[in-house]
């Protein structure tokens, strides 16, 4: 709170667009270390909030704030259950209110973008969603850059499969995205995303697909290997997801499919209403 306070009156008097603004989130939980590194959910929730806090903001999970609630004089807001990425449950998360501070200046020049929702093709559609680089080192974004893209075209090469294209999925890359609103957006049922982790000469890459329409986990598995074999694990990944993909996407839509029945119970009983009545006609004309 110091920090973001000290920030703020940095800030007066800046242009919005020269500001230095931070967000900060964090998380009490577990973490891994390895090679002078963290890792582990307690990192990734934290960076999570991190990415939902409000700029000059600071946003906690539930567990944090049960450790310091009542015991310091901080307004919070409960925001609810949040949708992290690559966190498997959702989780409820709180904004620390900052006394005497306002909120940020928005742009004059900005605005806020109506997006029309697309209708989904007539068969599966799909798309990876840049991987979020989860390394301590600066500048690895291109290990997870290449292996969207490796994954993209694999997936494209499938006739079965309706693929949103790179430029268009890269759109998101850095944002706090919710499946459902991607979906809606680019028109998709399921989305690839996943992350990288590299720690000296070892890479970790977690990969997981989602139904938009319901937020579902549908498949998800992890890769490990070495940063020397990069391109044979890149093309791994790429085999084994676009031959895992084919079945459970299968399987979604046939869930999908009884969902959609089962939200038409009064459509299902007219149909066996009317198979019934011309079993009878048949029946009376026979006799």
């Amino acid at each position: 709170m110091e920090i973001q306070r000290e920030m703020a009156q940095q800030n007066t008097g800046v242009p919005p667009e020269l500001r230095i603004e931070f967000r900060i989130g964090i998380h009490v939980g577990d973490i891994i270390i390895d090679d002078n590194d963290i890792f582990g959910d307690g990192v990734n929730i934290a960076a999570r909030l991190e990415g939902i806090a409000e700029p000059g903001g600071v946003c906690i999970s539930d567990d944090a704030h049960r450790q310091i609630r009542g015991k310091i004089d901080i307004a919070f807001d409960d925001i609810g259950e949040q949708a992290l990425k690559n966190i498997t449950e959702p989780m409820r998360a709180w904004h620390i209110r900052l006394a005497g501070v306002a909120a940020p200046a928005i742009p004059s020049n900005s605005s806020a973008i109506k997006v029309q929702d697309l209708a989904l093709p007539d068969k599966p559609s799909i798309v990876v969603l840049p991987f979020d680089n989860m390394s301590a080192e600066a500048g690895q974004d291109y290990l997870a850059d290449g292996i969207v893209e490796a994954i993209t075209a694999a997936l494209s090469c499938i006739r079965s499969f309706f693929v949103i294209a790179r430029s268009s999925a890269f759109t998101y890359k850095g944002r706090a995205t919710n499946a459902r609103d991607v979906g809606k957006e680019l028109g998709v049922a399921y989305l690839l995303e996943g992350s990288v982790q590299k720690a000296g000469n070892r890479l970790r890459i977690i990969v997981q697909l989602i139904e938009t329409e319901g937020g579902a986990h549908v498949w998800s598995s992890r890769f490990d290997g070495a940063i020397d074999d990069f391109f044979d694990l890149e093309e791994r990944i790429t085999e084994q997801v676009a031959g895992a993909l084919q079945p459970s996407i299968r399987i979604a839509e046939i869930e999908r499919s009884r969902r959609k029945t089962a939200a038409r119970p009064g459509q299902l009983r007219l149909y066996y209403e009317g198979n019934a009545s011309c079993l009878g006609a048949r029946e009376g004309r026979k006799r």
